[in-house]
């Protein structure tokens, strides 16, 4: 039998809502000699998950950490709620039952809203991507916010005084790149690139539905 669920918020992920997506990061140590039993054991869950109502989608992470596979997966959920509903689960209960013979360090997991993990699910947290890369990834995605989003906004904010104002103009563009940038573009360069800020791991990304 596996040990309680053990869920460590980042964030105050108690309550639930619907207001933004949350993010659970399950990280897996495999005992030496059951990497092809996990693997096989991970494809069926990935499977259920993808089901879920809520479920956005899960990437999956191989390393290594003390000489053993880790699996790091990062599954996204619309809400709060719906992510709680698949930790409760009778259907992910017996499907880590099953798994808890092949772990080293029991099943471990965190939750934390979307906008937390712009690199994070990549990688253990021991073990993040370059900063130099963060960096590149960032500028990637911010310049062309800098560049497109004054243009878009300029029509509008000539309508009238009010919106022309300095600092009424500089908070609307700057929420929108911050909105933009947190909950659409970070998430999409960071799938992106991932093979790149990681060079060194496998990396894959499950969209809900992928037959397994």
């Amino acid at each position: 039998m596996s040990e309680p669920q053990a869920v460590e918020p980042v964030a105050d992920a108690a309550k639930p809502g619907f207001d933004e997506i949350v993010t659970l990061v399950v990280k897996h140590r495999i005992k030496a000699g059951q990497d092809v039993a996990y693997e096989a054991w991970l494809r069926r869950i990935v499977s259920v998950a993808g089901q879920w109502p809520g479920h956005l989608g899960v990437d999956v992470v191989r390393g290594k950490q003390g000489g053993l596979s880790l699996f790091t997966c990062v599954l996204r959920f619309c809400s709060t709620e719906a992510m709680q509903r698949w930790l409760d689960s009778p259907e992910r209960r017996e499907l880590v039952e099953e798994a808890t013979p092949l772990l080293a360090d029991g099943d471990q997991t965190e939750v934390a809203p979307h906008k937390e993990f712009w690199f994070a699910p990549l990688a253990d947290a021991a073990t993040p991507p370059p900063r130099w890369k963060q960096a590149v990834v960032t500028l990637l995605v911010i310049l062309p916010h800098t560049l497109l989003v004054p243009l878009i906004w300029g029509p509008v904010l000539q309508l009238n005084t009010f919106l022309s104002n300095y600092v009424v103009a500089t908070f609307l563009i700057t929420l929108t790149i911050v909105l933009s940038v947190c909950y659409v573009c970070m998430p999409l360069a960071t799938r992106l690139f991932a093979p790149w800020l990681e060079a060194s791991k496998a990396h894959e990304h499950l969209e809900p539905g992928d037959g397994q």
